[in-house]
């Protein structure tokens, strides 16, 4: 059996901008790709560390902390280096998505490809949509994705 190519989008549903990776990921299983698992994950980073030991190829989305502007996008290689803090922020739950990162590095179970999605978030109040400027960078990561995977735009 072939270790699958997987999509996760990551967030809290209800906030606000904190929630755009799980747009991201339901854009992108909207598109039905072969041989691609789309997921969402609204919990523990550390529950993550099955997903990078059993993916071939992986894509994560998540919102980032606001430089520049809300809704910009970064991709990120975690394979060539750690996350940037700046970018991806030490969690407040002690342990985020940069921190599991590094422990499956320590590990040996980073996924053979991966790359990581953070859009610049602007708000994260309780219960509030996303802002327009990240709803706007939906689309076009969802795209991006899609044709990363090879399934055209």
């Amino acid at each position: 059996m072939t270790a699958p190519r997987r999509v996760i989008g990551l967030g809290n549903p209800d906030r606000g901008d904190d929630a755009v990776g799980l747009h991201v990921a339901r854009r992108v299983a909207a598109r039905g790709l072969d041989g691609v698992e789309v997921r969402e994950a609204t919990g523990d980073a550390l529950a993550l560390l099955e997903d990078f030991a059993s993916a071939a190829h992986l894509i994560l989305v998540d919102a980032a902390a606001a430089l520049a502007a809300p809704g910009r996008i970064h991709r990120l290689d975690p394979l060539s280096r750690p996350l940037p803090r700046e970018i991806v922020p030490a969690s407040t739950h002690a342990f985020g998505l940069a921190e599991a990162i590094e422990l499956a590095r320590t590990l040996g179970q980073l996924p053979q490809h991966f790359t990581v999605y953070a859009i610049e978030a602007a708000a994260f109040g309780a219960g509030a949509p996303l802002s327009a400027p990240v709803a706007a960078a939906v689309e076009r990561v969802a795209k991006r994705i899609v044709a990363e995977l090879g399934g055209g735009a």
